[in-house]
């Protein structure tokens, strides 16, 4: 799985999608193309790229309380919230700065929040980081559980997303099909790779691969 493609964001060099072409089975659905932002989510030098090329996207913001992190990307999210606060976007937290902080699925695969971090939801300007948005079970959830907790979504980021919005919010993305313009997601029982006899490269999540 190391024979990859490297796609650098047009804006920001060091910003870089590594993709590999394949078979391979999600939480939600079949794909044709792994897209690995492990190196992006752990490395300082491209999680500041991405975090910083993602807050271009919503200088347009009022207020923003909180980035909420899915699948690992709270260190992309600590850079993205400190350009928003350099560039003048504004939180109503009493201590004037953006909560960062990850969820917690329970037993069902559910979104949650204890009663020590739910204050860092409820009733706040909530923005929503993913790394790869594709067939929008994630984001969903995450949707969910923020409407659930009592917190008002503001905008969706992603570093690379299939979907233009969801449940009618945008999703501003650094990368889009319009890059990886044969992207495709099947359905478990529909997979068109499955019945074209194609074996099935590895199984993936938000945290990585598991080739088989």
């Amino acid at each position: 799985m190391q024979n990859y493609v490297k796609m650098e964001y047009p804006r920001n060099k060091d910003v870089i999608m590594r993709y590999t072409p394949g078979h391979f089975i999600t939480p939600h659905s079949h794909v044709n193309y792994y897209i690995d932002f492990c190196d992006t989510k752990a490395r300082m030098k491209e999680a500041r790229a991405a975090g910083e090329s993602l807050a271009e996207l919503f200088l347009a913001s009022d207020i923003i309380d909180t980035i909420l992190c899915l699948n690992g990307m709270e260190v992309v999210g600590s850079y993205m919230a400190n350009k928003l606060t350099e560039a003048g976007i504004l939180s109503k937290n009493s201590h004037k700065t953006m909560y960062i902080t990850s969820p917690e699925y329970n037993v069902n695969d559910q979104i949650m929040f204890r009663d020590n971090n739910k204050h860092m939801i409820k009733n706040k300007k909530v923005l929503i980081l993913i790394d790869s948005a594709t067939t929008g079970g994630t984001l969903k959830s995450a949707l969910d559980s923020v409407k659930f907790y009592m917190g008002d979504i503001v905008g969706i980021a992603a570093v690379f997303s299939v979907a233009t919005q969801i449940e009618s919010i945008p999703i501003r993305a650094l990368f889009t099909t319009r890059d990886l313009p044969d992207y495709a997601s099947y359905s478990q029982d529909s997979c068109t790779l499955c019945k074209s006899g194609i074996p099935v490269d590895a199984i993936c999540n938000g945290f990585g691969y598991s080739t088989i």
